[in-house]
């Protein structure tokens, strides 16, 4: 009976302490641990005895996960651990509206071969032109949107 608790409770404080060694090593270490210690309680104590091992074990594995995710945030030192601020910036320019853009004059930016950037609006857009090669300044129509572009021809 004593490896089985120490087993249990050697396998909750691995589970504990991942949170402060954020490697996955800790965390199989310690599912391990509580997994032989139900292994040993089957074997010693039978289907019974295995049965409110694996229950036990289950319970202690909730209790781990609440301590770490419920509790330990809302601590001092738990604060420091997880991220509570989010970037709301982007990487990427906001898309074009199609019933905003499209019909619009726009010009060249870069060199379109047959892709390449417009300028519309003071905006830099990625852009697609159906004309084939555009040179760079000249004036084109936007015609359509599509996924991350506008689609562009001569005007």
């Amino acid at each position: 009976m004593t490896a089985i608790l120490l087993l249990f409770l050697l396998g909750t404080v691995l589970l504990v302490f991942e949170v402060f060694m954020p490697s996955s090593v800790l965390g199989i270490l310690g599912g391990a641990a509580m997994l032989w210690g139900c292994i040993v309680a089957f074997m010693h104590y039978g289907a019974r005895g295995g049965g409110l091992a694996v229950l036990a074990g289950l319970a202690l594995l909730g209790l781990a996960l609440y301590a770490e995710l419920g509790l330990l945030p809302r601590t001092r030192l738990g604060k420091r651990f997880f991220l509570h601020d989010s970037i709301g910036a982007t990487s990427q320019p906001p898309l074009a509206e199609a019933g905003t853009v499209v019909g619009k004059l726009c010009e060249a930016a870069t060199t379109l071969a047959p892709s390449g950037y417009v300028l519309l609006d003071g905006r830099r857009y990625e852009a697609f032109s159906q004309s084939g090669h555009v040179a760079r300044g000249t004036t084109l129509k936007v015609v359509a949107v599509d996924n991350f572009r506008l689609t562009v021809t001569k005007s």
